[in-house]
């Protein structure tokens, strides 16, 4: 059976995975690298959602990439939109015939002695090792959201459907539903359904707890006005810088006078709102904000969608469902001819790939993150995952950077191996602080971070792209092996 070794596998042709190629096709010219994406057709996140409305919820001069600029003045981009964006970056930079659909990796098994990654791909004839590993695959399952045990869902006699499985042959035209939600997607999909010659009859929002929601333009004045009167080379980072400054003190703000701006966010809702409109029971989060991913409304459609009386939102819990709608514990009773479950994601590390060093399986949560990129204890391998504060991408580009002057450093050094290894005074904390239902329902089988750099997850990129950026690759934490010094595996020590 043949063989095949690369120098770096990407594993996901999403977001992530297209701008890391990117990156090794402009700066490590010559890697010889693939990228494995187990569907078949790139775009990740971005050719999976099919629901009405979906887009962007950040805004895409910081979502899009920092060598690839969005070239836009619409911030809150449609999902098509970004999805043409990614295929155009990597068909540009040459990505695009690296790219092997339906390869699907279940597992990824170290060996110290030969320095080397080895992938198992069903169906795949022969074998694929590789010298780096990088995890480009996101953090939920394609497969599979979550929907909660609802009571009686198997008597309604409507249809449901979740956002990420949404059927396009689905017919909600004159029809009522009702969303389950309170995250980005819900607010996405009421005024989208009310949109166009196919729009629902009426929309509820059923919520158990709200969420702040925070209106923006959909396109954003100041970079329409820069690119008017700058070249382009200085119009995108100014507009880039603007909105990361942006996204920084929004963030910081809300962290340090939490009062102060939960007062400020509730003022701009209900100057939104109708007239008496209970502001306080649909629109006043439990939590401080961002404590959980704030959701942002582009032109305040989901306020003009509820004005005009075609949207409502309900704050109460599920009793049961009926054969012809729900019936909540209030008593109320919501008629539905649709339901739509928008009710997060299933959280999955690696694409589900099961993880091996030296015979061992790596149990995660054993593990501690360092510097958000890569496990302690497990050798030439990175993972992306974007920030849950900011536009994802900001921290893929930065890793992605991070990646090619690690490797960079192995060649120049003669340099087999990279593995961090973990310092045993730094403390415990969870890897994510954050309160969104789908992280802390996995919360327990994620990695730990650490109580200090570079274990601590900064969660703000100003400090990050100083971190990865300028910080040396080879710290106190980083443990590197020459190439091709043989390390006995742990079978063999075992054995002796």
């Amino acid at each position: 059976m043949s063989t095949e070794h690369l120098d770096v596998v990407i594993v996901g042709a999403g977001l992530s995975g297209i701008g890391t190629a990117c990156h090794l096709e402009r700066d490590l010219p010559g890697t010889r690298y693939a990228v494995l994406e187990a569907r078949e057709e790139l775009g990740g996140t971005w050719s999976l959602f099919r629901y009405p409305g979906v887009r962007s919820d950040s805004d895409m001069h910081t979502l899009g990439y920092r060598f690839r600029p969005w070239s836009s003045a619409t911030a809150l981009a449609d999902g098509p939109s970004i999805l043409s964006y990614v295929r155009d970056t990597a068909r540009e930079f040459g990505v695009e015939e690296k790219i092997r659909y339906g390869h699907r990796v279940t597992r990824a098994s170290w060996d110290s002695a030969s320095q080397r990654w080895t992938l198992e791909i069903p169906g795949r004839p022969g074998t694929l090792t590789c010298s780096f590993l990088l995890m480009c695959s996101g953090y939920y399952r394609y497969d599979q959201g979550y929907t909660p045990d609802f009571p009686g869902i198997e008597r309604f006699g409507g249809t449901v459907v979740h956002p990420q499985h949404w059927d396009p042959e689905l017919d909600h035209t004159g029809r009522r539903v009702v969303v389950i939600g309170s995250g980005a997607t819900a607010v996405t999909l009421v005024p989208a359904l009310l949109e166009g010659p196919d729009a629902a009859a009426h929309v509820t929002q059923l919520q158990r707890s709200p969420s702040y929601v925070l209106s923006i333009g959909r396109t954003d004045a100041a970079a329409a006005a820069l690119s008017r009167w700058l070249p382009k080379a200085v119009a995108d980072p100014l507009t880039r810088g603007k909105n990361i400054a942006q996204l920084i003190a929004l963030y910081q703000l809300s962290q340090r006078f939490p009062r102060a701006v939960r007062g400020l966010l509730r003022r701009l809702t209900r100057s939104a709102l109708p007239e008496g409109y209970d502001v306080d029971t649909h629109f006043n989060p439990r939590y401080d904000p961002w404590d959980q991913r704030m959701c942002m409304v582009p032109d305040g459609d989901l306020f003009r969608a509820i004005r005009h009386g075609d949207a409502e939102i309900v704050t109460d819990t599920i009793e049961t469902f009926t054969e012809t709608g729900i019936r909540l514990t209030s008593g109320r009773e919501l008629p539905a001819d649709v339901v739509v479950t928008a009710t997060g994601l299933t959280l999955q590390m690696f694409g589900g790939a099961e993880i091996v060093v030296d015979g061992e399986p790596v149990h995660l949560p054993d593990t501690m993150a360092y510097k958000g990129m890569m496990l302690s204890g497990v050798p030439n391998l990175v993972y992306m995952i974007g920030y849950t504060n900011a536009s994802w991408t900001l921290k893929v580009d930065l890793v992605a950077e991070y990646v090619v002057r690690l490797l960079r450093h192995l060649r120049e050094h003669d340099l087999g191996v990279a593995v961090p290894e973990r310092d045993p005074e730094v403390g415990e904390a969870p890897f994510l602080d954050f309160g969104a239902g789908y992280v802390q329902r996995s919360i327990d089988e994620l990695p730990k971070q650490g109580t200090r750099a570079p274990w601590r997850l900064a969660m703000n990129y100003a400090i990050d792209a100083v971190a990865l950026r300028r910080s040396r690759v080879d710290d106190a934490a980083m443990r590197f092996v020459p190439a091709g010094a043989r390390r006995a595996s742990a079978t063999e020590r075992a054995a002796s």
